[in-house]
């Protein structure tokens, strides 16, 4: 696996770049999981308003200054919990380590907003996704967000 430089940058999952990987995103998920729309009114909602200030943000990955990946955290009810949202990364560049340094930069951006945990999902569909979060130190926990197609629901602390 031979990893990539990146520069992450403040995004809007709703404009320009991070609205473009979003819908990205949302197109691989509609094939993977037969027509899902990941705004649909049984979902978690991720959108500007979760996915901004003041508890959360969302950010894109630049690689050779081309947009690479894309991800955000989602400030919880829990005190002193977040959600990882809409992690993507463009097919040419998976499996050269830049889910797992998105993963990481996510979780550092979480601490610096007061986070202390970070919990995600991911579907049957997305056995990568699971892996990367297994390999990463997140633990399965019980279903916390209602997400109805999702089934892995994992945690990690995030230590200072």
């Amino acid at each position: 696996m031979s990893s990539v430089q990146v520069e992450f940058r403040r995004a809007r999952v709703d404009e320009g770049d991070g609205r473009l990987l979003a819908q990205a995103m949302a197109a691989e998920i509609a094939v993977l999981y037969d027509g899902l729309d990941q705004n649909g009114a049984d979902m978690p909602k991720a959108g500007p308003a979760e996915l901004g200030p003041p508890g959360g943000g969302f950010w894109v990955g630049y690689v050779d200054d081309s947009p690479a990946c894309c991800g955000g955290v989602k400030q919880l009810p829990d005190p002193g919990a977040c959600e990882i949202k809409k992690m993507y990364v463009v097919p040419a560049l998976r499996g050269r380590g830049l889910a797992h340094q998105l993963l990481g930069y996510l979780e550092g951006q979480a601490r610096a907003l007061g986070h202390q945990v970070a919990r995600l999902d991911t579907g049957h569909h997305q056995p990568d996704a699971q892996h990367i979060y297994d390999t990463s130190g997140y633990r399965q926990i019980p279903n916390f967000n209602g997400n109805p197609v999702a089934t892995y629901f994992a945690e990690k602390q995030l230590l200072a």
